[in-house]
């Protein structure tokens, strides 16, 4: 436990001390840690990226039959941003609960709310019967979706973090981050199957619920999974050993608040192409495009698997020339993809298929460093809290919206938004990384 004397450290010193401690004491290896977390994040990613692709093939012409496909598809988004508005909601929630009881009863709330929200989706009457009612039980099934994601907060990447071994945070910060591609590769795989097996009125009808009957199995998989880890004597006494519990959210804010707004800009290029690579481009070549949408998804699948190889040749490139060093270089990447966004989207289908693979290679890349870039900043008694709401709060600015931004403006201006979008994420990520000097002192 801290002592009086703790607080006249720096928070990287006293993690160090808690390193050396935690080295003679601790049973359990980074290794348990991380299969813990890729398990609960694939199972997340996958009910995520589920809802994406819904929202572009599904839900406007279900939802909202009485627009043309266009409109349809950017009232589909606007709805698709109201899990990302209440995540933090969640997070500030679920604090109250864990400190109120436990962090198993607070994940089981979190995961049984994201489980019932997500198979009522799957039992949802669309517009045809409902009329708006649909929609506005689509709306609060979302945000039930985003309170959820915000209390499914275990702390295990922080412990992962701190748990890794000296010169190989790089490597075991990326190690979480691989529940995206396998989310993405899972769901897009299963609705390429459905979309190419099934007629568009059947597809339309029932052949779509199939894909959130397997996320609310899998979310059940992954609650057992991560309760298991949680709760065992182990994992408690590493988690308080490391101080990871809640915080009071207004002293976080009052004496941290600096810290989550860097956090939450570190990322931002990264999260701000994560939706426009993933989500954004099916939505563009459904819309303008005559390529077939189940060998899009199939593509995309690959593009996944790069995705995959690039968070892994992340922890190896962040761990040689630093996490610092790595994120400023694929924001600038990033920013120069940018530039040849519209060309590319206006390329015809090689030009589209070199868009999507680039940037899903530039999306592992960056996107494997950038959760928990800041983290180390926080004082340790706030890490916890802060680690989740700078999480938050960096989808919330980055990717939120990125859909709905892109395909609005694009479809109305033109493609060069799509460039402005992505290079106003890469320069606050620049930004972000220059002000945070501290980030120099963890990296040595």
């Amino acid at each position: 436990m801290p002592t009086a004397d703790s607080a006249a450290i720096s928070p990287q010193e006293r993690e160090r001390e808690l390193q050396e401690i935690h080295e003679h004491r601790a049973h359990v290896t980074p290794g348990e840690i991380a299969v813990g977390v890729v398990i609960g994040r694939a199972s997340e990613y996958f009910d995520f990226f589920v809802y994406g692709i819904a929202s572009v093939l599904v839900f406007p012409a279900v939802f909202f039959p009485f627009e043309d496909a266009l409109q349809g598809t950017l009232w589909s988004f606007v709805i698709f941003s109201f899990a990302f508005i209440a995540r933090p909601i969640g997070t500030i929630i679920s604090m109250k609960i864990q400190k109120r009881f436990n962090r198993e009863i607070k994940l089981i709330i979190a995961l049984f709310l994201l489980g019932i929200s997500t198979v009522c989706i799957a039992f949802l009457p669309g517009y045809a019967s409902l009329g708006f009612s649909a929609i506005v039980l689509l709306s609060i099934l979302r945000v039930g979706q985003g309170l959820a994601l915000g209390g499914s907060w275990d702390g295990l990447p922080s412990l992962l973090a701190l748990n890794a071994p000296k010169g190989k945070r790089g490597w075991y910060a990326m190690l979480g981050q691989l529940g995206a591609p396998v989310g993405f590769i899972l769901a897009s795989a299963l609705f390429a199957y459905l979309y190419s097996a099934l007629n568009s009125e059947d597809f339309l009808t029932w052949g779509w619920r199939y894909t959130f009957y397997v996320a609310f199995a899998l979310n059940v998989v992954a609650l057992f999974a991560r309760l298991r880890l949680v709760s065992t004597d182990e994992y408690a006494h590493m988690l308080e050993e490391r101080e990871l519990a809640p915080t009071s959210v207004s002293e976080l804010a009052r004496t941290q608040g600096y810290n989550i707004v860097i956090g939450a800009f570190a990322a931002l290029a990264s999260y701000a192409l994560f939706h426009i690579i993933t989500v954004f481009p099916l939505s563009w070549i459904k819309l303008y495009s005559e390529q077939s949408i189940s060998e899009f998804l199939l593509l995309q699948v690959v593009g996944a698997f790069l995705a995959a190889g690039g968070i892994v040749a992340s922890g190896v490139i962040a761990d040689r020339f630093g996490r610092r060093n790595t994120l400023g270089s694929l924001a600038i990447a990033i920013g120069v993809f940018s530039g040849f966004a519209p060309l590319l989207l206006n390329g015809g289908r090689l030009g589209q298929d070199v868009f999507l693979l680039v940037g899903f290679l530039l999306l592992g890349l960056s996107y494997g460093q950038a959760a928990g870039a800041v983290t180390a900043n926080f004082e340790l008694k706030y890490r916890y809290t802060g680690a989740a709401l700078t999480s938050d709060l960096a989808w919330l600015f980055g990717a939120a919206f990125a859909p709905l931004v892109a395909l609005g403006l694009s479809s109305r201006f033109g493609l060069a938004y799509v460039s402005i979008y992505l290079l106003s994420g890469a320069v606050c990520t620049l930004v972000a990384l220059r002000v945070n000097k501290s980030m120099e002192v963890r990296d040595e």
